[in-house]
């Protein structure tokens, strides 16, 4: 994370944008969620799991769809908007990974789907453990463009040229996840190689949902926008791709599980 200036501006540019981040943003493989469950030790289904920096939705269903009674917390009103119309018949609860609404020991499983660097580490992992049940699993997962394929080390390179300063990629999640080993948690992790098949236009909505871009005013945004949209159709002239990803979760447990 940011410095606290930075955080707050970034942090609060994502519900102007959550139309775009509800249809370009990735989703996840099933392969993540069965990653999940062997690290943490327990299966989804009947699992009391709490989605922190929910977003729209995207993790929320899937993990829903594994049977989870979850529960979505979200921050920013824009997004929770989103999420009510992508996620029907899911709860939604206003909060943050560093102040937890929820009682003392009540979940088995909380997970930060590309959301755990967006809270303080010193104040979310105690909040964590203390609602979590014993032997209960903190999961949080990046899905990170993969930059040893050509075209996405070039988009990547267009970004820092275009945004100095300001754009960044996913380069410190060995940091942010060494907060778990730090606070003395039981961690373990695993690495997929996954890919999805786009439009430009689905690219172009998902590089929009992105901080870096979400920030910037609209008029620069758009320029930046148009010309990468460019780049790509001379790249893709079909205006189809297929974008690789490389989706890396940890697992922290707490104390007190079945051995």
């Amino acid at each position: 994370m940011t410095d606290d200036a930075d955080y707050r501006v970034a942090a609060t540019s994502f519900g102007a944008v959550a139309a775009e981040y509800e249809q370009g943003r990735p989703g996840y493989p099933d392969r993540l969620f069965d990653e999940l469950e062997r690290l943490a030790g327990r299966g989804l289904k009947g699992a009391r799991v709490l989605d922190v920096g929910a977003g729209t939705g995207i993790a929320t269903r899937l993990l829903a769809g594994r049977g989870a009674e979850v529960v979505a917390v979200e921050p920013s009103p824009g997004m929770g908007e989103q999420f009510l119309a992508s996620s029907p018949g899911i709860p939604l609860v206003r909060g943050s990974g560093d102040e937890l609404p929820f009682h003392d020991r009540s979940a088995d499983v909380i997970t930060y789907a590309q959301a755990f660097h967006w809270v303080h580490p010193e104040l979310a992992i105690p909040e964590a453990v203390r609602v979590l049940r014993p032997g209960g699993a903190i999961a949080a997962w990046w899905n990170v463009k993969d930059e040893t394929v050509p075209w996405v080390r070039a988009l990547g390179e267009r970004m820092a040229a275009a945004l100095p300063g300001r754009y960044h990629g996913y380069g410190m999640i060995d940091h942010h996840a060494g907060h778990f080993a730090e606070a003395g948690l039981d961690v373990a992790s695993a690495v997929l190689r996954w890919e999805r098949e786009i439009t430009v236009d689905q690219l172009i909505k998902d590089l929009t949902s992105r901080s870096y871009l979400a920030s910037l005013d609209p008029g620069p945004r758009a320029a930046v926008l148009a010309d990468e949209r460019a780049a790509l159709l001379a790249e893709f002239p079909d205006g189809r791709l297929t974008e690789p990803y490389v989706l890396r979760l940890t697992v922290a447990r707490t104390p007190g599980g079945a051995a």
